[in-house]
C-alpha cells in the first residue's frame, strides 16, 4: 500500500466507460454478451486444438496459445469492467490494481509475438515445406511460445514495479475501466519521465519488431506463391494464411489507429473506445475468424458436435 502524508492509499476508483445512468444497463448487457462469447469461443478453441487429432500441428499449437492469450487479457479486464455498470463506485484494491495491470501488459505483449510466430510458421510451411517438420519441431514450437511469455512477463514486472514503487499523490481516481499504466502515471507525484520513456521504448519496439516479422514473412510468402505454377497450389497456400492475416490486420490496424491519430484528437475517451476493441471485441472475433475460414477447424467442430449429440441422445 502506498503511504501519502501519513495516509494509506489502499484502493483506486475506476471511472468505467460512461457515467450516464441510462446507458449502464444496455452496455452491461452488451459487454456481458461479448465477454461470454469471447470466453466460450477461446476456451472452445483451446479444447478443440487439444483433443482433435487433425489439429495436432504447429499451426494449431500456436492458435491454441493465441486463444489462451486472448482469453487471458479479456478476463483480466472484462469482469472488473462489467462490475462498473452495476455498482455505484467501482473500486479496486491497491494490490489487485497492480496485479491486473501486470497481467494485462503480459498478455498484450505476448499477443504481439505469438502473432509474429504464427506468420513465421506460415512462412516455413509455404517456403520450406520439405523442412517444415524439422524447422517446426515440437521443441522449437515450445521455445517459440515460451520465450515470448518469459519476455512479456519480464517487461510486465519491470513496468508494474516502476509504477507501484513510485509515490502517488493521494488522488486515487483512474480515468479508465481498468488499471491502465498510462492512466496511473497521471496519479503519480514523482517524476514520471523515466517510466514514460520505458513504456514508449517498449511499445515502439514491440510494435515495430513484431509487425516487421509479419510483413517480411508475408513478403516472402507472396514471392513463393507467385513462383508456383499451379493455380490450385497458389489458392491452397493463400487459404492457409487467410485467417492469420485477417486477425493480424484487425489487431495491428486497431493499435495503429490508436497511436497514430493526431494529438488534437487524442483523449482518454478515445483510448477507452480503442481499448474496448482490442480487449473485448478482438478476442471475441478471433475464434470466429479461424472457425469460419478454416476447413479443419469446421470439420473438428462438426465432429465434436456429433459426439456431444450422441452422448446426449
Amino acid at each position: 500500500m502506498e503511504k501519502h502524508n501519513g495516509t494509506v492509499l489502499s484502493e483506486f476508483i475506476l471511472l468505467g466507460i460512461t457515467d450516464r445512468p441510462e446507458l449502464q444497463a444496455p452496455l452491461f448487457g452488451l459487454f456481458l454478451l461479448i465477454y461470454v462469447i469471447s470466453v466460450v469461443g477461446n476456451l472452445g478453441m483451446v479444447i478443440l486444438t487439444k483433443v482433435d487429432a487433425r489439429l495436432q500441428t504447429p499451426m494449431y499449437f500456436f492458435l491454441r496459445y493465441l486463444s489462451l492469450t486472448d482469453l487471458g487479457y479479456s478476463t483480466t479486464v472484462g469482469p472488473k469492467m462489467l462490475e462498473s455498470f452495476v455498482v455505484a463506485q467501482n473500486t479496486i484494491s491497491y494490490y489487485f490494481c497492480a496485479t491486473q495491470g501486470a497481467f494485462y501488459i503480459m498478455f498484450i505483449v505476448s499477443e504481439f509475438f505469438i502473432l509474429s510466430v504464427m506468420s513465421y510458421d506460415r512462412y516455413v510451411a509455404i517456403c520450406h515445406p520439405l523442412l517444415y517438420t524439422i524447422m517446426m519441431s515440437q521443441r522449437v514450437c515450445h521455445m517459440l511460445v515460451g520465450l515470448p511469455y518469459l519476455y512479456s512477463t519480464s517487461v510486465s514486472l519491470l513496468i508494474t514495479v516502476k509504477i507501484f514503487t513510485s509515490s502517488f499523490c493521494g488522488y486515487n481516481v483512474v480515468s479508465h475501466f481498468y488499471c491502465d499504466c498510462l492512466s496511473l502515471l497521471s496519479l503519480l507525484c514523482s517524476n514520471t519521465h523515466d517510466i514514460e520513456m520505458i513504456i514508449l521504448v517498449f511499445s515502439v519496439f514491440h510494435l515495430i519488431l513484431s509487425l516487421l516479422i509479419i510483413l517480411v514473412s508475408y513478403f516472402l510468402i507472396l514471392g513463393a506463391i507467385f513462383r508456383m505454377s499451379s493455380a490450385g497450389g497458389r489458392y491452397k497456400a493463400l487459404s492457409t494464411c487467410g485467417s492469420h492475416l485477417t486477425v493480424a490486420t484487425v489487431f495491428y490496424g486497431t493499435l495503429l489507429c490508436m497511436y497514430l491519430q493526431p494529438k488534437s484528437r487524442h483523449s482518454f475517451d478515445s483510448d477507452k473506445v480503442t481499448s474496448i476493441f482490442y480487449t473485448l471485441i478482438i478476442p471475441m472475433l478471433n475464434p470466429f475468424i479461424y472457425s469460419l475460414r478454416n476447413k479443419d477447424v469446421k470439420c473438428a467442430l462438426c465432429k465434436l458436435w456429433e459426439n456431444i449429440s450422441q452422448m446426449v441422445s
